[in-house]
């Protein structure tokens, strides 16, 4: 039998029963150079006899452990690794122990080592930043952003999927999927969000302008109210009551951040592990996924009392998209693209002139609304919609932007005047002080100046008579 390699204590070990085998060094000697007790180096020294240098190492030394991985999860665990889809270690353990398969993450990592694959995801040391701490509620606080990725696979197209976070429990509140990053998709995250938990006191996101306004123009009602007018997202935040922050970095948000990190890496391999190619059956497998990952990594707030707030009865009013308009003299209103006559209103009386808001709902319904009550409302269109805000100006709007430029122009395209000379200083010397009058003012003197003063004052003493004849 092939001698099994043995380290430095065992070479050692052997030295010293060979030469106390052979008589060249005591038993005294021999329990000094191995550390061993009396009994104990007796036995090594017996071994020796018995099987020769073998005896030195351990008896379990080159079997196989009792508590080595079973060759069938092994073989499981290797298809996993080679196949199409590439998972980490943590997910295939997470997987395995769903079909009641125990093993660590680490023998995942030791067996991918034995395969000579690389890592799904290169590993490199963080900066430091100031880290803020969790919020203590569960509802105080929610992160709302959105991840554009080829969720379905690298050969398919790239999906935005949008989500809601909670900052005290890491808890997935809400998910969707969307072609685009656009109103609808944070909409529709607001009313999951809203309709399944509550409504919650702060909302924490990045400065979209799907949400925020970043632009510098001013209106002169603006001006007057002292605040931009906000989004239409921005709008369904404040009739509920919401306090939108506006981070000015990904790492401020790192808590939603690092979760889409998680789900590029475990979302998308289980819907191509589950061929899910479609953005309907995506869209189904998510509450199940949100199940699984709540259970797995949500963790407990510090204070266990929630701070939800319970969610209005007219939610559906609020998710909307609001427009002011004037009743026109024909009882219409207008949209871009739309028209809409409202019906007379209690005993015949009319809205002529009347500002009425024009909501568009979630669902497509829309609502023409005067002091809370609603005048018209039209039915969802049929198929598919997509909430988007309306933009466009109204035909005299854009007359008049049209006539407002040709008048630039024409005024652009006159020559310069040419400077008029100064005119010649011909105002009486100041009084010292604004608000003191000089002496010869008629205050002073007692009286006003008659006609008689006035004529004296141009032509003199002289004729004055004559002149007030004439």
């Amino acid at each position: 039998m092939d001698l099994l390699p043995m380290g430095v204590r065992d070479a050692a070990r052997l030295t010293a029963a060979r030469e106390a085998a052979q008589g060249q060094i005591t038993i005294a000697t021999g329990m000094q150079r191995t550390g061993l007790s009396r009994s104990q180096f007796l036995r090594l020294k017996a071994r020796y006899r018995r099987l020769g240098p073998q005896g030195v190492l351990h008896g379990n030394r080159g079997r196989p452990s009792p508590r080595r991985i079973a060759a069938a999860v092994r073989h499981q665990v290797e298809q996993l690794l080679q196949g199409d889809v590439p998972l980490n270690d943590h997910h295939i353990r997470d997987l395995l122990a769903e079909e009641q398969i125990a093993i660590s993450a680490d023998s995942v990592h030791r067996i991918r080592r034995a395969l000579g694959q690389p890592p799904k995801q290169r590993r490199r040391g963080g900066t430091y930043r100031q880290r803020r701490e969790p919020s203590r509620r569960a509802g105080e606080m929610v992160q709302i952003d959105a991840s554009p990725f080829a969720w379905l696979g690298p050969d398919q197209p790239r999906l935005a999927l949008t989500g809601t976070i909670d900052d005290a429990e890491g808890r997935i509140l809400s998910l969707n999927l969307r072609p685009t990053e656009d109103l609808h998709g944070f909409t529709q995250a607001l009313a999951d969000l809203v309709r399944d938990h509550g409504v919650p006191w702060l909302l924490y996101g990045d400065r979209t302008n799907i949400v925020v306004r970043n632009d510098r123009h001013w209106t002169r009602e603006e001006e007057l109210a002292g605040r931009q007018t906000p989004s239409h997202f921005g709008q369904m935040l404040d009739e509920l009551g919401i306090r939108y922050i506006a981070a000015h970095s990904p790492q401020a948000k790192g808590r939603i951040e690092r979760l889409w990190r998680t789900l590029q890496d475990r979302l998308a391999a289980e819907l191509r592990l589950r061929r899910h190619t479609t953005l309907a059956t995506a869209q189904a497998y998510l509450p199940t996924f949100i199940h699984r990952f709540n259970n797995r990594f949500a963790r407990p707030a510090t204070d266990p009392t929630p701070a939800w707030r319970p969610a209005p009865h007219s939610l559906a009013r609020i998710l909307a998209c609001r427009y002011q308009r004037v009743v026109r003299r024909d009882h219409q209103v207008s949209l871009p693209g739309l028209e809409l006559a409202l019906p007379p209103g209690r005993a015949g009386r009319g809205y002529a002139g009347c500002t009425v808001q024009v909501r568009e709902l979630l669902d497509g319904r829309i609502l023409v609304m005067f002091e809370d009550r609603v005048l018209l409302e039209r039915h969802a269109p049929a198929g598919a919609f997509s909430l988007a805000p309306r933009h466009g100006r109204s035909p005299s709007a854009a007359r008049l932007r049209k006539n407002d430029l040709r008048e630039s122009r024409r005024i652009d395209d006159r020559p310069a005047p040419r400077p008029s000379p100064p005119a010649p200083r011909t105002s009486p010397v100041p009084s010292p002080h604004p608000r003191i009058q000089p002496v010869t003012h008629p205050w002073k003197c007692g009286r006003w100046p008659t006609k008689r003063d006035r004529v004296r004052k141009e032509i003199g003493p002289v004729g004055v008579s004559e002149s007030l004849r004439r």
